[in-house]
């Protein structure tokens, strides 16, 4: 009876991993249009902002890569429940503090350090309800970012991290507000 019941437990397991059909269809010219624009014009803000201003002189370290897909969900997918306010701003932010608080436990094990931000990041941004996947990246980054990130600490949270998803929000609200397609506005709730 045991062999039986594991069997089928088996066979349910891998019955999930079938998926079902597909549901999406390409999206209209003119919200591609939209999400071309937003993206360009979010992290062209945030480089410029950096470089003109002389934030952080010329590293550039506003530009972390986890705001590429911060840009392809506020902007390509405005009315996602993970792409709004709370969870850009506070998955990002969560998860900085995650990632340089990981690095600091543990600087001579970047593995550790590693998995431990970006796990400890996820169940963060899930208690708190601020889900935002790139977070994930964020606290990744905070660990193996060099030593211009781990030379900033904690600041990292702050500059480039909240400077930065400002910018992008701000970006966000300005132009995903400018399609004439009622669906298509931002945010869908700030909190």
């Amino acid at each position: 009876m045991k062999g039986r019941f594991c069997k089928v437990k088996l066979k349910a397991y891998f019955e999930k991993m079938k998926g079902g059909p597909r549901t999406l269809a390409r999206k209209p010219l003119s919200e591609i249009f939209w999400a071309w624009t937003g993206g360009f014009a979010g992290i062209y803000a945030v480089w410029w902002l950096n470089r003109y201003m002389g934030i952080q002189g010329d590293a550039n370290l506003f530009l972390i890569g986890s705001f590429g897909a911060s840009a392809v969900l506020i902007y390509g997918v405005p009315m996602g429940e993970l792409s709004q306010p709370r969870n850009l701003v506070g998955g990002h932010v969560i998860s900085a503090l995650v990632g340089v608080i990981a690095y600091t436990l543990f600087p001579d094990h970047p593995a550790l350090a590693s998995a431990l931000a970006v796990s400890t990041a996820i169940a963060a941004m899930m208690i708190t309800n601020t889900t935002h996947p790139p977070g994930g990246a964020t606290a990744l980054i905070a660990v193996i970012g060099g030593a211009s990130v781990h030379e900033l600490g904690l600041m990292y949270a702050f500059s480039p991290v909240l400077i930065g998803v400002l910018i992008m929000l701000l970006v966000a609200v300005i132009v995903n507000n400018f399609s004439s397609n009622k669906n298509r506005h931002y945010p869908k709730y700030w909190i």
